[in-house]
């Protein structure tokens, strides 16, 4: 999960910046569907915390940039949006309501 949440946050952070404002909504709906599937997949908020992990990692990396002043994020809104909706994204599904289990 850690890997695939590093893997959706690079992919995120390019296609937000390419496409404003529907890359956007884009790569939140792909950050949603990781967070949850990580949920789903683990059945706790384990598989959120690896996601979110790798997810941040890759974002925070990718927002250094290089010394040449070249980066993936240029300090825009969608930049912002992208990083504090994704952080939320991923509080949401940590905080979600687990369903029971049917019994076998």
């Amino acid at each position: 999960m850690f890997v695939l949440g590093a893997l959706v946050g690079a992919a995120g952070a390019l296609v937000q910046a390419a496409w404003l404002p529907a890359g956007l909504l884009l790569a939140l709906l792909a950050t949603g569907g990781l967070f949850y599937g990580g949920l789903r997949a683990t059945g706790t908020q384990a598989g959120v915390a690896a996601a979110g992990g790798g997810w941040l990692l890759a974002v925070v990396l990718l927002s250094f940039g290089r010394p040449e002043g070249d980066g993936v994020f240029g300090g825009g809104v969608g930049e912002l949006l992208f990083l504090f909706g994704g952080m939320g994204v991923a509080v949401m599904c940590a905080t979600l309501v687990r369903l029971p289990r049917p019994p076998r």
